[in-house]
């Protein structure tokens, strides 16, 4: 599928934090990470609309989430072998393969829990990759 620039009423990164609302007391262990899940909206900038079966494969193969949880482990790599010259921090768009993650529904927003090395990247909005 080619890359498609999508039609945001609201910032989708305010969109997910909005929809998660409190996740405090949501503890991570270890290496772990919480990232909120990208479901593009229906409509593109060029006035598209994505049927719906488009954005319902989203739920099962987006690669692309909202870091929203670090375990207090994460990305801790005093060797600097895994994470040299890598920068995550809560609230990036980031990169994985959907079959690293452990999805789970988070206050009704869907998430997968990753461990740190599965992040492939970091992409400044979620629309650049599919």
């Amino acid at each position: 599928m080619p890359h498609m620039n999508m039609s945001h009423d609201v910032d989708p990164k305010a969109t997910l934090l909005n929809a998660l609302g409190d996740i405090d007391e949501y503890k991570v262990f270890h290496n772990e990470i919480v990232v909120a899940v990208y479901i593009r909206p229906e409509k593109t900038q060029s006035g598209i609309y994505l049927p719906d079966s488009h954005r319902d494969e989203d739920r099962h193969q987006s690669k692309v989430g909202l870091v929203v949880k670090v375990g207090p482990e994460a990305f801790d790599d005093p060797n600097g072998n895994w994470f040299r010259d890598m920068d995550v921090n809560l609230h990036d768009w980031i990169v994985y393969r959907p079959s690293d993650g452990w999805s789970q529904t988070v206050n009704g927003v869907l998430c997968r829990a990753l461990k740190d090395t599965a992040v492939r990247g970091k992409i400044p909005h979620p629309d650049m990759v599919w």
